[in-house]
């Protein structure tokens, strides 16, 4: 039991010690999954088979209503348009239909891709078990009474197989199964019931719409960056103040006011802070200027002599993102 406590006050201290460093939470703009869905972007979304749950419509809305930069990105043909097409043209109405059906009707509504899906019927599994409970015995409380009530674990999940036919090629630009589980639990004594199969379904054609949405569109992904805190030189006192209010500056995201307080570091140990240059390059990391701050990570990585985690992973993400970048430009078109 000693050794328990040490180890969980040890483990605490590190958790204590590595959650206080100060971090930037940068924003940065990342590339469909689906990279040629960008050459496609008329989009006409066909009654999915055996749609249940209503993901064809649900697909089309997350799409229909998808922007960037406060802009479109797709043109959804009409339902109307493509049901007189399919229905003129004596097609199948529904479900995967084949490369070559998909690519005349896409011809013909003026699509660029078409997207057709079969969606499986929802599966429910109920397992029982027992929890254990306890309870006065009297009203004072002198005594516990414990007992265990009947409880029900309800996994329920959905599974869709979709495919994006791309018109003019006449080949698939994306085919795979999506599929959600999820599980609710009720017990004798809890006052809510559990949820129906179809209301779960719903849901979680719900999340099988935007999951395959943010696979077809660049989209923001969020996380934080470590700043160095310590000098790495012997600071006078003067360059010890330049660090500590260029990092309270940080946390007010005052980058401006950061990054001359930085600048006069650098200046006044003769180029020599990785700490410094480091930061700077956090700061250009978190306005998205990448290639600014690729520079200022190359500085500070020249003059480590031991090994920086923060500056090595910097490195490595800084490269990732400047190419990512370059890859969603191109699917933005610009």
């Amino acid at each position: 039991m000693k050794i328990y406590k040490v180890l969980t006050f040890f483990l605490l201290a590190i958790f204590l010690f590595t959650s206080c460093a100060q971090k930037v939470r940068i924003k940065a703009l990342e590339p469909a999954e689906v990279d040629r869905i960008s050459e496609t972007k008329k989009i006409a979304v066909l009654s999915f088979k055996n749609d249940r749950v209503g993901l064809s419509r649900k697909i089309e809305a997350q799409l229909a209503g998808f922007r960037i930069n406060n802009k479109k990105y797709f043109t959804i043909v009409s339902r109307t348009d493509i049901n007189t097409i399919i229905e003129e043209q004596k097609l199948q109405s529904s479900g995967l239909v084949d490369e070559d059906s998909s690519v005349k009707v896409g011809e013909l509504i003026g699509a660029e891709a078409i997207i057709s899906g079969d969606v499986r019927r929802p599966t429910k599994q109920d397992s029982y078990y027992y929890e254990p409970r306890v309870k006065c015995a009297n009203t004072k409380c002198s005594e516990l009474r414990y007992y265990n009530v009947r409880c029900v674990k309800r996994v329920v999940g959905l599974a869709a197989e979709i495919r994006v036919v791309d018109v003019s090629r006449g080949d698939i630009i994306f085919a795979d199964t999506l599929s959600r589980n999820r599980i609710f639990k009720h017990c004798n004594d809890d006052s809510r019931a559990l949820p129906s199969v179809s209301i779960a379904a719903q849901d979680m054609a719900n999340a099988l719409a935007r999951e395959f949405t943010y696979k077809l569109t660049p989209h923001y992904r969020e996380f934080y960056v470590t700043l160095l805190e310590d000098p790495d030189l012997d600071y006078t006192s003067q360059q010890e103040k330049f660090l500590k209010f260029a990092l309270e500056y940080i946390e007010q995201a005052r980058y401006d006011k950061a990054e001359q307080l930085l600048t006069r570091l650098i200046d006044s140990t003769d180029g020599k802070s990785y700490v410094a240059f480091y930061n700077l390059g956090v700061i250009k990391e978190a306005e998205g200027k990448y290639e600014e701050a690729k520079e200022y990570y190359e500085y500070a990585d020249n003059l480590m002599v031991e090994p920086v985690k923060e500056i090595n992973e910097a490195i490595v993400r800084i490269n990732t993102l400047i190419a990512k970048r370059k890859k969603t430009l191109e699917q933005l078109g610009k």
